[in-house]
């Protein structure tokens, strides 16, 4: 059965955040020395190369083994949002655009960090405080790093704010897949909570 015009258009959503993805990592992973940073505007929004090794924020998840399921987790998880949209492609109701617009960059944003986990430890070599990585290979399939480079350090607490005093307001690092995904959760919560309340 051929893709609907819908359909196609998604994918074609879907392949540009990705793509838009990859390269700002491979240009972040190839120019810059792990920690380096670059100011953008000020000292507020720096491009910091950090790499992930496991979870959102830099979580570990059990060592090897755990680094292994998490992978898995987040094929089958891909797996499973790529088959739901075609199920509300496939609807004879349509399901509003936003819904399908919201999902898929959930989709692409899981996608573009699944691509570093699988691929860039075969593809690259190692980064280091003090090389830029080259072609290469640092990790066996599955076990790559995540690349991250936004950082907005907007401010840092007064020192008379308890249990916050002295710590800067937004310190993790992220990236496009990483805003792809937050972007998509935050508008489907806001505007379309309704349709997964009937789901």
């Amino acid at each position: 059965m051929a893709m609907s015009s819908k359909g196609t258009r998604l994918l074609l959503l879907g392949i540009l955040l990705v793509v838009i993805d990859q390269v700002i990592k491979v240009l972040v992973k190839t120019n810059m020395t792990l920690g380096e940073s670059i100011p953008v505007l000020g000292n507020w929004f720096q491009l910091l190369f950090v790499e992930n090794k496991g979870m959102a924020f830099g979580m570990a998840f059990g060592g090897v083994w755990g680094k292994y399921l998490l992978t898995l987790f987040r094929l089958i998880l891909f797996g499973v949002l790529c088959w739901w949209i075609s199920r509300l492609l496939k609807r004879e109701n349509p399901v509003p655009t936003g819904v399908l617009v919201g999902l898929t960059l959930i989709t692409a944003g899981a996608f573009g960090n699944i691509i570093d986990c699988l691929c860039y430890g075969l593809v690259f070599s190692e980064s280091t405080y003090s090389t830029v990585a080259t072609l290469g290979s640092y990790a066996p399939l599955m076990q790559g790093k995540v690349v991250d480079m936004f950082y907005f350090p907007l401010w840092t607490w007064p020192d008379w704010v308890p249990g916050l005093g002295g710590h800067i307001f937004f310190e993790p690092v992220f990236n496009f897949a990483d805003s792809c995904v937050t972007v998509g959760a935050i508008y489907l919560i806001l505007f379309h909570w309704k349709f997964f309340a009937k789901e």
